[in-house]
Order: C-alpha cells, then sequence, then structure tokens
C-alpha cells in the first residue's frame, strides 16, 4: 500500500472562521483529460470527513481540485454582486512522491490563495 495521501482544508478569511459546506471535487488529468474521481464537502472544521485520495487509491500524477467557492460565499451572503469575482475555483497540481499532500485554499470574495501544506 502506498504511504501517500492527499488532504485540504478551506478557511474563509473574510469572516476568519473555517468553510463549512464547500463542495470539492477531484480529477486526475491524463493526457489534458480529466477523470472525475470524488466528490466531498467540507465539514465545520473546513476539512472533509476523510482524505480526497486515501492511501489505497494514491498514485503519483497531474490533478486538479476544483472548489465551489462561489456557492459557499452565496451561502455565507459574502459573494457580492453577480457575476462573482471567484466563482469555481480549479487548483492544478503534481505530486511526484509517495506522500502526504495538504492543498488548502484560503477564500474570500475577491481573493484566493493555495499552498503545499503540512
Amino acid at each position: 500500500m502506498s504511504e501517500g495521501y492527499l488532504t485540504t482544508h478551506v478557511l474563509d478569511t473574510a469572516r476568519g472562521c473555517p468553510a463549512e459546506g464547500v463542495r470539492i471535487s477531484l480529477y486526475r488529468i491524463e493526457s489534458d483529460v480529466r477523470h472525475k474521481i470524488c466528490d466531498l464537502t467540507t465539514n465545520a472544521d473546513g476539512r472533509t470527513d476523510r482524505p480526497i485520495l486515501g492511501q489505497a487509491d494514491f498514485a503519483k500524477g497531474c490533478y486538479e481540485l476544483v472548489f465551489e467557492a462561489g456557492d459557499y460565499l452565496r451561502a455565507t451572503g459574502t459573494a457580492g454582486p453577480e457575476p462573482l469575482f471567484l466563482d469555481v475555483v480549479p487548483i492544478r497540481f503534481g505530486m511526484s512522491e509517495d506522500d502526504h499532500y495538504h492543498v488548502p485554499l484560503l477564500i474570500s470574495p475577491y481573493g484566493m490563495s493555495t499552498y503545499r501544506g503540512s
């Protein structure tokens, strides 16, 4: 079994709290084709209840996390006028090591940031 796995954490930087209820889709990218792996939703801590990609399913390669940030911002009343500045937020990244990858999203109505966390 692999030792690698993938997790995320979504934080609402405008409100200073975890972003609960954000729908997240994970895709594996092969030859520029997206293959959907799963859909999850963040809990009260802004995390998913299980790893997005567990050790049994982990494989090195190119992936994309797609965060439905606009739906979250609308639900919290902080979205701003339509069309939203940030709505669907894709993050494409590579996993080249058999390791834990943590890809958080920090979101506000007019800005976002990500990094490889721990």
